[in-house]
């Protein structure tokens, strides 16, 4: 599938739109604006992008804890997202959710989840329905390094593969497994190793190059769409951020992250000099481009700030039980 200019700019708006989002939500949460947990994605945005620039409207993601990016790359509107995190009446669950729960089943998000692996049955599931439809749908499916470790994981793969439903597994590698280097609780050296047990194709790619995983996103969600079953896709990459704002990051050395935030892995900073070595966009035209998506942040912020508090009536509404 050939990137035009065009497509590619626009991969670098949602690229850019995540993590200046992040960013805010971090310096927010540090203000006491925002409460709760929050997991950023800081440093991994080539994988949220590149896997969502290969789906179509009507096609669906899971996604996990460390959910933002995932789901503004499928297209969802930051403003209601801001708002779920300022937990207002307008979020996106109105504010019961919180950042770990967004979901928008019209633009195919089924949900971010709080549950280490949560995300993959449902995305088998959601990839069943496709079939017994005979629809063309694909499902993504996120998840970490850690969730390749649970039995769900594995029972969902397993399954998916038998029926060889349309799944794209997508398996970002960050390093960590909460505080724990991948080293130290795996044998394997790639995730992606794991495919062989469910004679599925495993495929390693640079999750900081959003090209690269856009490529070989694309094979995996044809290959899906044609009735040929899952593709276990193994995107390394690295979380700059902790594993949660406010962590102390104690396990790692300070150095270390510093080495992810250089031009030459940092996956924003990679994408901005190939578009302007390639001729895709100026260097005019990516600081409009980074002007426009602060602005759209701040909007956000503002919209958030002025929505309404739930009512206390509203306590039962939208859950499934009382």
């Amino acid at each position: 599938m050939r990137l035009t200019n065009k497509k590619m700019t626009d991969m670098y708006k949602t690229m850019l739109r995540i993590r200046r989002f992040e960013e805010k939500i971090e310096e927010l949460v540090l203000l006491a604006r925002i409460s709760g947990f929050v997991h950023l994605s800081i440093g991994q945005e080539a994988v949220a992008v590149g896997v969502c620039a290969t789906l179509k409207d009507a096609d669906s993601i899971t996604s996990t804890h460390r959910g933002h990016g995932h789901v503004i790359a499928k297209g969802a509107d930051v403003k209601l997202m801001m708002a779920e995190l300022f937990a207002k009446r307008t979020g996106y669950c109105k504010g019961k959710g919180g950042s770990m729960h967004i979901a928008d089943f019209d633009l195919g998000i089924l949900g971010a989840n709080g549950i280490v692996g949560g995300g993959v049955p449902i995305a088998v599931g959601s990839a069943l329905a496709a079939w017994y439809k005979g629809t063309d749908q694909v499902c993504a499916c996120f998840f970490g390094d850690g969730a390749s470790n649970q039995g769900t994981t594995h029972e969902a793969m397993n399954l998916a593969a038998i029926w060889k439903l349309p799944v794209l597994f997508v398996a970002e590698n960050n390093c960590f497994g909460e505080f724990t280097r991948q080293a130290d609780h795996q044998r394997i050296a790639s995730v992606a190793d794991r495919a062989a047990g469910y004679d599925i194709p495993g495929v390693v790619v640079d999750g900081n190059d959003v090209v690269a995983v856009y490529e070989a996103a694309s094979q995996g969600v044809a290959r899906a769409r044609e009735g040929k079953g899952p593709t276990l896709l193994e995107c390394k990459t690295y979380r700059i951020k902790g594993h949660f704002v406010g962590d102390g990051e104690g396990y790692r050395k300070p150095e270390e992250v510093d080495a992810w935030r250089t031009a030459e892995k940092d996956p924003i900073l990679r994408f901005e000099k190939k578009l302007i070595q390639t001729k895709a966009a100026t260097k005019s035209e990516i600081d409009k481009i980074q002007a426009s998506i602060l602005g759209e942040i701040e909007d956000a912020v503002r919209f958030a700030d002025e929505s309404p508090e739930p009512d206390v009536s509203e306590l039962l509404k939208d859950v499934y039980a009382e």
